[in-house]
């Protein structure tokens, strides 16, 4: 089992990086659709609808990968393959690059208007309010963290758990984009969704930092600074894991992180991280570099990690 897990966990990053995201019928967007018609049912304002929801579609997920591992348990070519479909199905990787980068171009470019378009489909801040470096700094810190939530967290938790560990990490992290939220409609609904992602990504978010101070050096970057900056920045940010490698990232490529950040519904004054320059977009274009890196470092870790685990179960 640890040989298949780890043959298609490489071919599942191979397909995402030759691929990236399927354009028609991608698996997550169909979850995503049926776990808004569960919102739908299930829907009350208070916890406990919150728990039922989370429990439902997070269970369904997980019973999913478990039904396909045990399918395919005697059959090692069959099992890599259904690996390697789960793992381009919940990478998120190249299409973060390929947005980045398109966001980089747009700034070094001139066309502001484009870049804040293009933002738009990375966070969600009202890009009105966004000047060049604050196209730049959200960019870079939607970059960072999803570095770590569509690249290295999956990777982990397929290591970890195979099928059921991706296809249950990614529903746990579709949900808390979906309903994860400290509105009015989501403060007491989206609650255990919040904290299983905050859970399912605590250990995931700091390897994701560690990698980043690893690897930072290969886009002329500072791993002291990556180091230093995570230690003393990250504990900061209002996200328990969020902050990890935003900081990480801020102290890499030594420049400043955080700061005045307006939502429609809200602005959140957030801690500074870092105490390099303001970004632009030639940081825009270094942070995807660094990022296309540390997911080519994660995969050979999870491969490691898969087989070692085997290993130890032989």
């Amino acid at each position: 089992m640890g040989f298949a897990r780890a043959v298609g966990l490489l071919v599942g990053v191979a397909a995402d990086a030759a691929f990236g995201d399927p354009r028609r019928g991608h698996p997550v967007a169909a979850f995503g659709k049926v776990a808004q018609k569960v919102e739908n049912a299930v829907y009350r304002d208070n916890r406990g609808a919150g728990v039922l929801y989370t429990g439902l579609l997070a269970g369904s997920a997980v019973v999913l990968g478990v039904a396909a591992e045990r399918l395919t348990k005697r059959h090692p070519v069959a099992q890599a393959a259904v690996t390697a479909a789960a793992t381009w199905a919940v990478l998120g990787g190249t299409s973060l690059v390929r947005e980045g980068t398109a966001i980089g171009r747009a700034l070094d470019g001139g066309d502001l208007e484009h870049a804040r378009e293009r933002v738009s489909g990375l966070v969600s801040r009202d890009p009105a309010s966004l000047d060049v470096q604050g196209v730049a700094r959200a960019t870079v810190e939607s970059v960072a963290e999803n570095t770590s939530d569509a690249v290295v967290a999956p990777l982990l938790w397929g290591a970890i758990g195979g099928v059921p560990g991706l296809l249950g990490y990614r529903a746990v992290n579709t949900m808390d984009a979906m309903v994860g939220y400290r509105n009015e409609r989501y403060r007491n609904f989206g609650w255990a969704s919040a904290r299983l992602d905050d859970v399912a990504n605590l250990v995931p978010s700091r390897v994701a930092a560690m990698l980043t101070a690893l690897c930072a050096p290969v886009v002329g970057g500072d791993a002291r600074g990556a180091w230093r900056t995570w230690r003393l920045d990250a504990s900061a940010h209002p996200s328990p894991n969020a902050g990890q490698v935003e900081s990480a990232f801020a102290g890499g490529l030594e420049i400043r992180l955080g700061g005045r950040t307006v939502y429609p519904h809200a602005v959140e004054n957030r801690p500074v991280m870092g105490d390099g320059r303001t970004p632009d977009g030639g940081d825009v274009t270094r942070s995807v570099e660094l990022s296309r890196v540390i997911g080519a470092v994660s995969a050979g870790v999870a491969v490691g990690v898969s087989l070692l685990l085997a290993r130890r179960k032989g």
